[in-house]
């Protein structure tokens, strides 16, 4: 059974319904937050439809903005925090976007981007940016009275593109304008596909909330009733505090945190009893499997993980639990009920169990997505309609598991975020030391990897002064988590016909390793 918010906040309107860096928050006081903010949206011009950005750290505003446009039939987009003023500005220009709700730690970003996106509706929280409405006092001021005449909206997810800018990806039947009850009931059948208590839950999510995983495993069970421990940064010895304090039932992690919660000191470790949980999902990152094995013996059978892509949504993933992964070594689990999987050749033939090719996915409820306002995108990640793939190479084993055993685009994923070369390797060739570059990624310990760039340099350069441009460069350009963590300088192997292959440039780095991705 699922209940709206003010079904819930009628039956336990003074019970906590988040828990964030600030405080508690209850039931009550979110609807009434929802409300006022759905009619001070409404006062400010915007209309069902309407699309509104969203960036900032993960705090109560940011879920009462979502809520508010999940109430009142508006298209919403997280935006990634760590973006350039000029990635940001991208986003709501491609995303046609009305307004702009911004956390003011990133208040200068916000304020480049909003003026070069030509915001209208400019809304700032936690404190005050130039020319941007007050969250609170826009809350404050509007009225409390349950708005007439909501309907659902519907979260657009931009996910980073091989041509170096985000794509907006759109589901082809979306949630957009629907009544709202009907749109609770395919959420709550996904997550009773996954084992996540949502009325009687408590959620814990310290990972950014514009990421998938925390949307799937913070956001919607807090929408379906489960209470949520929110922080805007992860900590290890805090997160297993929290577990035991809270009782938390769901916790999400990607490997980097199962390795540093593993690296704690003995002492903090074995304070921690962990008996609450019933699930922790892992995504983002093939999760080494040493790293696995360490975590399930010391939290119990509740480490599950998720393979999946924002470009498939919730119906197309495949999920293993403790007992399957170690039974099955390596799988990243079998498809869901609604997930359709083929491994195929180049030539688009089936291949047969424990065959290596292309993984292609259908969505078998007859979904399937487009990357807003480009076509090619789209159809070079798909077969046929409705028949796509996310880029990965492995293979099927015996019981039906599915094994990663390579990338074929060249997609990096350092501490769980999603890093494509391609808009690195722009900046790099466009300084002018740089006759030819390469990015890609290599191994990490803790991160699973990290960023490698390797430069070819016009002739006569010197390497540590092209080093220390280069990063100074990649630093003003390009969001943080994008910047090389090292530079390899020499003759790129260019092939006759111009391909680079980056194969040969990373197998020196993971050979060794168990692993290729």
């Amino acid at each position: 059974m699922t209940v709206s918010l003010r079904e819930r906040a009628e039956r336990t309107g003074d019970e906590w319904a988040l828990d964030d860096d600030i405080g508690e928050v209850t039931w009550g006081e979110s609807n009434d937050r929802m409300n006022r903010l759905i009619h001070g949206l409404r006062g400010l011009g915007l209309v069902p439809g309407d699309c509104i950005g969203v960036v900032g750290g993960n705090r109560r505003e940011w879920l009462q903005a979502v809520g508010a446009a999940n109430h009142d039939g508006k298209m919403w987009v997280p935006i990634n925090w760590h973006f350039s003023a000029d990635e940001i500005a991208y986003v709501l220009q491609n995303s046609n976007a009305k307004a702009l709700v911004a956390d003011a730690e990133y208040a200068d970003k916000a304020h480049e981007a909003a003026a070069r996106a030509d915001i209208a509706v400019r809304i700032a929280y936690g404190g005050a940016i130039d020319g941007f409405i007050d969250f609170d006092g826009l809350v404050a001021a509007s009225p409390s009275a349950e708005p007439d005449g909501q309907t659902s909206g519907q979260v657009m997810v931009y996910t980073s593109g091989t041509t170096g800018r985000p794509k907006g990806v759109v589901p082809s039947s979306g949630t957009l304008g629907a009544e709202i009850p009907a749109t609770l009931g395919p959420l709550a059948f996904y997550m009773q596909l996954l084992g996540v208590p949502t009325e009687d839950g408590i959620a814990y999510c310290g990972a950014p909330l514009y990421h998938g995983g925390p949307l799937l495993f913070g956001l919607v069970p807090t929408v379906l009733g489960s209470r949520l421990v929110l922080r805007r940064k992860w900590d290890g010895a805090e997160m297993l505090r929290l577990i035991d304090e809270r009782q938390i039932t769901t916790a999400y992690a990607v490997p980097t945190h199962f390795s540093r919660l593993l690296k704690l000191p003995e002492a903090v470790r074995d304070t921690f009893d962990g008996s609450s949980l019933r699930c922790v999902y892992h995504t983002a990152a093939p999760c080494p499997p040493d790293l696995k094995r360490q975590m399930i013996d010391w939290w119990g059978p509740v480490i599950n993980e998720l393979y999946g892509a924002s470009e498939g949504g919730f119906a197309v993933a495949f999920t293993c639990t403790s007992e399957e992964w170690l039974a099955h070594p390596g799988t990243v689990g079998k498809p869901l009920p609604t997930t359709e999987v083929h491994i195929l050749d180049d030539a688009g033939n089936a291949l047969g169990r424990t065959e290596i090719g292309q993984i292609y996915c259908r969505n078998k409820l007859g979904d399937d997505f487009s990357f807003l306002g480009d076509d090619d995108k789209t159809a070079s990640v798909h077969l046929e309609p409705g028949l796509f793939t996310y880029g990965d190479i492995g293979y099927l084993d015996d019981d039906g598991f599915l094994h990663l055993s390579d990338r074929k685009i060249d997609m990096i994923i350092s501490g769980g975020v999603n890093i494509y070369p391609a808009e690195i390797e722009a900046v790099l060739h466009g300084h002018p030391l740089v006759a030819d570059a390469a990015v890609f990624g290599i191994p990490d310990d803790e991160f699973g990897e990290q960023v490698k760039a390797a430069i070819e340099l016009v002739d006569g350069t010197d390497d540590a002064a092209a080093e220390q441009s280069l990063r100074t460069v990649c630093r003003e350009l390009l969001a943080g988590y994008m910047v090389p963590k090292s530079f390899d300088f020499g003759p790129l192997p260019r092939t006759p016909t111009g391909k680079l292959p980056k194969r040969e440039l990373r197998a020196k780095y993971w050979k060794g390793t168990g692993r290729a991705i």
